[in-house]
């Protein structure tokens, strides 16, 4: 399947400037997958470590971190020889080695020729807990995240409709009305089935659904795992009380959120340890309010005002255990939930994008659901889960603070009026 960070590691390979490459994400996002087939497809060979898989890896790394005393060694354990800039060398779950990750500090200083990525699903975990000597200024980082609405829609064969999504987004120009209801079919397919690649694969090849939701399920309970395993003991009930209540917070009308949800009396100070590790390991999203949109909008951010969001709406549908037909038909039952699933879904693929997403509120409540900076504006983006044309907190945000044009995303088709730059639900990705 095309996964658009291909473009960004052939572009780090091709850098004068490349250094060694830590590619951090959630588990399952296709971290391995991707960077092996960049490297079968860009690279002689692929010398591949887990040190996960095989823990016995890390006694390597314990004489020596110099390049020059590894590779010998790992070219012995892989049974191929390592050439520089011929061969690609992957260290994945370098979370479990701290001494492989700090010698990528020596690989980027003693040996650059020699291209080397290291892989792990929760580094933010570990780094931000002190657990490791992590090699600042010597690495390139980026971030891997659950397939967009882009991606699913070309793994589902819709190159076409992929264009067309993309010249009627830079056109403001109407989709014809055949095709913008066969991409609003595929969006609420994706609404159910979601970004995660093992999901999207099984989809595209059985459309069951049924399938999919124990995959899904098998993710879930893969996080939880982690939860208790590479989590401090007296916080582990605590975050996994806090990812279970994501889905009781997007459930209310209100989505801010709030501490009292997960427990009567509940506080920041006993919930914000674990909500900090969710965020670290990737599996949540956190969107902090500006109290003012101005550049930059980090500096505005009100840091006891937030939403949090999972990762993945498919992951976030089979946590609510939503049944794939009321999602697909559009089940008024939904109605509590949809408003607060389709601002997951938009945030994803912002994040996607690399975007930094904030929401406003006013002193009246009226609320914009996202701000970001886009092309040097601040940008004001509302979220219709219905074709709902009415947006009164969009006027009172254009009406305060002026921005160059406003975004709103909705099941109507696309358009350009008074200001407002009108994206069906389908094209966030174009954002």
């Amino acid at each position: 399947m095309f996964r658009k960070i291909t473009q960004y590691l052939l572009d780090w390979k091709q850098s004068p400037y490349r250094k060694p490459l830590i590619l951090q994400g959630a588990r399952q996002v296709g971290k391995t997958y991707s960077l092996l087939a960049f490297g079968r497809e860009h690279y002689e060979n692929v010398a591949y470590f887990n040190f996960e898989t095989t823990p016995s890896l890390a006694k390597t790394f314990e004489e020596s971190l110099e390049p020059s005393y590894l590779i010998p060694i790992l070219s012995r354990i892989a049974n191929q020889t390592i050439v520089r800039e011929k061969t690609l060398i992957i260290f994945d779950e370098v979370q479990l080695c701290e001494r492989a990750l700090t010698s990528l500090k020596y690989f980027c200083e003693q040996a650059p020729e020699y291209h080397v990525i290291a892989a792990g699903s929760l580094l933010g975990v570990a780094v931000n807990r002190g657990k490791f000597s992590f090699p600042v200024g010597k690495v390139d980082i980026k971030t891997l995240y659950p397939m967009d609405m882009e991606e699913f829609l070309l793994a589902c064969g819709e190159q076409e409709l992929v264009e067309q999504i993309h010249a009627c987004f830079e056109n403001d120009s109407p989709m014809p009305a055949a095709l913008h209801e066969a991409a609003l079919r595929r969006y609420r397919e994706f609404l159910v089935v979601g970004g995660m690649p093992d999901c999207v694969s099984k989809f595209v090849e059985t459309g069951d659904y049924i399938l999919i939701r124990h995959i899904q399920q098998t993710i879930l309970q893969g996080y939880l795992n982690d939860m208790s395993k590479y989590n401090e003991t007296n916080e582990i009930k605590k975050t996994r009380l806090v990812y279970d209540n994501i889905t009781v917070q997007l459930s209310k009308k209100n989505t801010l959120f709030q501490y009292k949800l997960i427990k009567s009396g509940g506080r920041a100070a006993e919930f914000e340890n674990a909500i900090e590790w969710l965020t670290l390991s990737g599996i949540v999203s956190r969107i902090y309010r500006v109290e003012n949109p101005q550049k930059p909008l980090e500096n505005y951010r009100d840091i006891d005002a937030f939403k949090t969001y999972v990762s993945d709406v498919g992951l976030l549908c089979a946590k609510k255990d939503i049944v794939a037909e009321d999602i697909l038909y559009l089940s008024s039952e939904l109605d509590d939930f949809k408003g607060g699933m389709v601002e997951n879904y938009i945030c994803n693929q912002l994040i996607c994008n690399g975007y930094q997403a904030f929401y406003w509120l006013s002193e009246r409540g009226a609320e914009v659901d996202f701000i970001l900076q886009r092309e040097c504006s601040i940008i004001p983006i509302e979220v219709k889960s219905a074709d709902n044309t009415k947006a009164k907190s969009l006027s009172i945000y254009m009406k305060a603070h002026s921005p160059a044009y406003a975004i709103k995303v909705a099941v109507r088709n696309f358009g350009f009026e008074n200001g407002i730059k009108t994206i069906p639900l389908y094209a966030a990705f174009c954002i």
